[in-house]
């Protein structure tokens, strides 16, 4: 194994000091906790909206923390949900007065720590609301789930969400538009390397040189189909064809988003939109707007995922809305 890094348990620690150092006037660390929270947060009177999971996603979570996305983000250690506890401090660090909103990506220890923090916390008297995203076409259930994956089609539930909670809007305002989001987001990706994780010291899987699997999940799950590697185009085709299979485009407007899992260079992310681009043109779907690079990673995972996000007015407006983040400004 060769990574850049002190102690492999102490990995996320060191990985929090830093994102903190290097953005002193925009995050701050909860104390004796995993927490990096807006510098001026709780904001008073606006809903706060809470994301999180096991690190080694990143920019996800913690780059998503700022002005129209995240309040605050949780990080667990790599690849494990964040305990109650992590989450309740969360919680109760963004509460202004206007209730507390959760994004919890679908997986089952992701959505039990969530809810067990959201009770901890509506017994302290704090309205909070959640969505589960599960935007992964790929597998039904996994060794992490039961139904869907959430993987990078999450992004798109904290910038649309965070953006009617920056805008004033209720807590009731923030779960409609974030459930509207999670029904209109698909994604699909695959992966042409494994990943290590630092305490493991190994890598997750094994797979051949000239093998890919697709469907495969950001925690390396197994996919669908692991066969031969194919080309660019190839991959495209597979990865787009499996999500508008799974919900009638026809006639609308998208959001793209080409993720790279970690080692994906932007040469290659690009070449897979390009043909991406050119299916949607085929079909008759308009392209609004487009995000490539890496979003939600996997470590060093090379691959990546192709995400489609149905719109409407409400959504592109929102979609369009002032972020400044570390990792995502609009």
């Amino acid at each position: 194994m060769k990574k850049i890094m002190n102690d492999p348990n102490q990995v996320v620690q060191d990985m929090l000091k830093g994102f903190v150092a290097a953005f002193p006037n925009d995050v701050k660390q909860l104390p004796n906790t995993t927490v990096i929270a807006r510098k001026n947060a709780p904001v008073s009177n606006k809903v706060g909206l809470v994301s999180g999971g096991g690190s080694g996603h990143e920019p996800a979570h913690a780059g998503y923390v700022g002005k129209g996305m995240l309040d605050a983000a949780v990080a667990g250690e790599v690849f494990t949900s964040p305990t109650p506890d992590q989450v309740y401090e969360a919680i109760k660090a963004v509460d202004g007065g206007a209730g507390v909103f959760l994004v919890i990506k679908n997986y089952t220890g992701d959505v039990m720590n969530f809810e067990m923090a959201a009770e901890l916390a509506a017994a302290e008297g704090i309205d909070v609301e959640q969505v589960i995203v599960n935007d992964d076409v790929a597998v039904e259930d996994s060794s992490f789930t039961t139904g869907r994956r959430g993987i990078a089609g999450t992004v798109f539930v904290h910038k649309i969400a965070g953006a009617k909670a920056e805008q004033g809007g209720s807590l009731q305002d923030v779960k409609a538009v974030a459930e509207k989001v999670v029904a209109n987001v698909r994604s699909m990706g695959m992966a042409l390397t494994p990943c290590t994780v630092p305490a493991a010291g190994k890598p997750s899987f094994e797979i051949d040189d000239n093998e890919m699997e697709i469907g495969m999940g950001i925690h390396g799950e197994p996919g669908i189909e692991r066969k031969e590697i194919a080309s660019a185009n190839e991959i495209a085709e597979e990865l787009t064809q499996k999500v508008l299979e799974d919900i009638d485009y026809s006639g609308s407007e998208v959001a793209v988003m080409v993720n790279g899992l970690g080692s994906t260079p932007e040469m290659e992310l690009f070449i897979v939109n390009a043909r991406v681009h050119e299916i949607l043109a085929e079909k008759g779907i308009k392209v609004y707007k487009t995000f490539v690079g890496e979003y939600m990673t996997s470590l060093e995972m090379a691959g990546c995922s192709v995400t489609l996000l149905k719109l409407d007015d409400e959504l592109k407006e929102l979609l369009e809305a002032e972020a400044v983040t570390p990792a995502f400004s609009s």
